[in-house]
């Protein structure tokens, strides 16, 4: 009799186990197909250039799924996108189409709307700063901003008070980038560094800055590129915030001088 009930409850542990898992197996392929599900609308709406529509599926993504690949490949996907968008031709709801007027030059036109001559001539595909009255060109008219977090090492772009774009940076060691709210007062292509005792030239290999510096309201702090994009995510510059060349070029592009800049810890 012991035995046949030690049996019998064995037998009902193993069929629990079962429906257990079973259970687990119906939630991680609901879980599958939910994320599946997810990054196909989302796809499907940045085909259709609907870039709010995809980041508003993004946010309820963030509430809902825990897969951190899902999450990370879907904000992928839309910063790729919001970028693009920026740099096309195509209209958003932070562009508009300005007619220029006889004797506009593109640094008038950039100055009027707060924006970039780059970002002008990317948008509207020019080679040169030759502009000619009555022609259309598209325009930005929304402030961008800049966060970086100093305990990811990481720098968001953000318009509208949402991130259009994640940068990996390295950041002051021993905590020597300050914190705090700054503005970008200064920008240079191709910098000089002036380190004491020394002038290194904009192309030698011993020039930490990189190719792009843009300066802060707080003498000698701000954002520039590097030469050893390998050690980014790290916190080991003198102080200011360090970008991959390829990166810093583009927010360089993108965001004017007075442009607000957020550090955080």
């Amino acid at each position: 009799m012991k035995k046949i009930h030690i049996v019998t409850i064995s037998a009902c542990l193993i069929f629990l186990g079962v429906i257990g898992f079973m259970i687990l197996a119906s939630k991680g392929s609901s879980s599958g197909s939910e994320s599946g599900n997810l990054l196909k609308e989302i796809s499907q709406a940045i085909e259709d250039k609907n870039i709010p529509a995809a980041s508003q599926l993004y946010k309820q993504a963030l509430e809902n799924l825990s897969d951190s690949n899902v999450l990370e490949k879907a904000r992928a996907k839309i910063e790729e996108a919001s970028i693009k968008s920026i740099f096309s031709s195509s209209l958003n709801e932070c562009s508009v189409i300005y007619v220029v007027q006889p004797k506009d030059v593109l640094s008038k036109i950039a100055k009027k709307f707060k924006t970039t001559v780059a970002l002008i001539k990317r948008a509207n595909n020019l080679k040169t700063d030759v502009i000619r009255p009555k022609q259309k060109l598209k325009v930005n008219i929304c402030a961008f901003s800049i966060v970086v977090d100093k305990s990811q090492n990481l720098l968001f772009l953000k318009q509208k008070q949402e991130v259009i774009k994640t940068y990996i940076v390295s950041t002051g060691k021993a905590n020597s980038t300050p914190t705090g709210n700054f503005r970008i007062i200064n920008k240079l292509a191709n910098p000089t560094w002036y380190k004491t005792g020394a002038v290194i030239a904009p192309n030698s290999p011993e020039n930490i800055l990189g190719t792009r510096w843009l300066g802060f309201d707080s003498k000698g702090y701000g954002i520039h590129g590097t030469t050893e994009p390998e050690m980014l995510g790290r916190q080991i510059t003198l102080g200011c915030v360090r970008m991959k060349n390829e990166d810093v070029e583009e927010l360089f592009d993108i965001v004017p001088v007075g442009t607000e800049v957020i550090i955080v810890d």
